[in-house]
């Protein structure tokens, strides 16, 4: 085979074989395919397409360009989720614990966030003494004994993908769904689930800035997961107002444990039932939706659910005393309030613009390898459809610079409108697709 033959295969739209699609991955990988025409195989993808056969070969051949963990020792059908990206998206913090103490194992490898606030591993090494970087060992390890384990994808999952992904990014490619689809679910097949939920997020803090774009790009990695044996379900949810009340690392986790303690957002709280329903059933805990919410509802209620995250913790080396004192999680020095001009309802807060201001403060960053404040970050007060009187708080600001707490208040009074008149609350849930859809 020559990458020139199968660059212009592609180029013309004809259809590239599994075998084709492997011997470039590995040649790129072994560097006999250079980089220019691995750009030039993109960027055909990118006008070119995929078919459904097509991206699961690409996906598998990414997925044996490294390692694999192996959970098959494990009892059980083993769990995982992803979240496409939001502004507060808080859900694996509650999610893995709450769903582990109900019995499923859930092995979840993350990433650092890029961009608004830091990623689930930034949120957990906001806990005193939290390792994430475990070998694949002590992820195997940990979901035995734990039923659970949280930890860093290691550079020998996947190499292809970061390779790839680096390229994408320099190339403008990375806005084509089947390369979208076979970077996030390579990386989640080798991760060892047997199932995998997927937050597919829409709206203006999401990637996804559509409906239809979602749903395409939800439908093409269900196909993904059961052309790789795969049980998946991709739920769709709202991302044009921040999810919960907390933006930023250390804010997030004190909201996760306020959820597992039953005290948390109603949307935060209703999307994790939602998607943890779904796990419980692909993992065949519970033979429905209505009695895998119950096992979830009852074990926050009876505190397993917060023993558990207490039990993540410690077994990653944290401190799991920063569950009941949060004072223990980095703590901001400056509180700036963000008062309302007049009275109303809410009626828009634009997720993007909360999470740019979060990034302003230090929460997120703007290339890959700065450092981030677990500290600082923002606390919403109000949701959509809420009533509002006249300089009344909307939001908290919190900061260790007075400068950049003053710049996102600011920032976050044009973020936030207000109507004369009362306002419908958001959906949250907008779609599932399962894999006979």
């Amino acid at each position: 085979m020559r990458a020139y033959d199968l660059i212009l295969k592609k180029r013309q739209g004809e259809e590239l074989t599994g075998e084709e699609i492997r011997w470039f991955i590995e040649g790129y990988m072994r560097g006999e395919v250079a980089e220019y025409q691995m750009a030039a195989l993109l960027m055909a993808i990118f006008f070119r397409g995929l078919n459904d056969r097509e991206t699961v070969d690409l996906t598998m051949a990414m997925v044996d360009s490294g390692e694999r963990i192996d959970l098959s020792r494990i009892p059980g059908i083993k769990v995982d989720k992803h979240s496409t990206g939001g502004v507060g998206d808080t859900t694996t913090l509650v999610l893995a614990p709450l769903v582990a103490a109900c019995g499923a194992p859930v092995a979840k490898l993350s990433g650092r966030g890029l961009g608004h606030t830091g990623g689930t591993l930034d949120k957990l090494e906001s806990i005193p003494g939290l390792r994430v970087g475990l070998t694949s060992a002590e992820v195997v390890n940990n979901v035995k004994l734990h039923g659970l384990a949280v930890a860093a994808q290691t550079a020998s999952i996947v190499p292809a993908d970061g390779r790839i992904y680096a390229l994408r990014d320099v190339t403008a490619t990375v806005d084509s769904i089947p390369l979208i689809a076979a970077s996030i679910m390579s990386k989640k097949i080798a991760g060892g689930a047997d199932a995998i939920v997927l937050d597919v997020k829409v709206g203006s803090g999401a990637f996804m800035k559509t409906l239809e774009q979602a749903r395409t790009l939800a439908r093409t990695m269900v196909r993904i997961g059961a052309g790789c044996g795969r049980r998946t379900v991709a739920v769709l949810t709202n991302m044009e107002e921040p999810l919960g009340f907390a933006v930023g690392n250390a804010l997030e986790v004190e909201e996760a444990i306020a959820t597992l303690s039953g005290h948390g957002p109603r949307d935060l709280t209703e999307l994790c039932l939602t998607l943890g329903a779904e796990m419980l059933v692909l993992a065949g805990r519970a033979v429905d939706e209505e009695r895998a919410r119950a096992m979830l509802t009852d074990a926050i209620a009876s505190g397993t659910g917060l023993a558990k995250l207490r039990e993540l913790i410690a077994a990653q080396g944290g401190d799991p005393r920063a569950v009941d004192d949060p004072h223990l999680l980095p703590q901001a020095q400056v509180r700036l309030a963000v008062p309302a001009a007049g009275a109303g309802w809410v009626q828009r807060i634009d997720a993007l613009a909360v999470g740019h201001a979060a990034q302003l403060l230090g929460a997120g960053r703007a290339k890959k390898g700065d450092p981030i404040d677990l500290s600082v970050g923002i606390v919403l007060h109000r949701k959509v459809g809420d009533s509002v009187a006249a300089g009344e708080t909307l939001a908290t600001v919190h900061a260790n610079e007075w400068q950049k707490a003053v710049e996102a208040r600011n920032a976050l009074q044009q973020a936030i409108a207000l109507a004369p008149e009362p306002v419908e609350p958001l959906k949250l849930v907008l779609d599932v697709i399962r894999t006979a859809d």
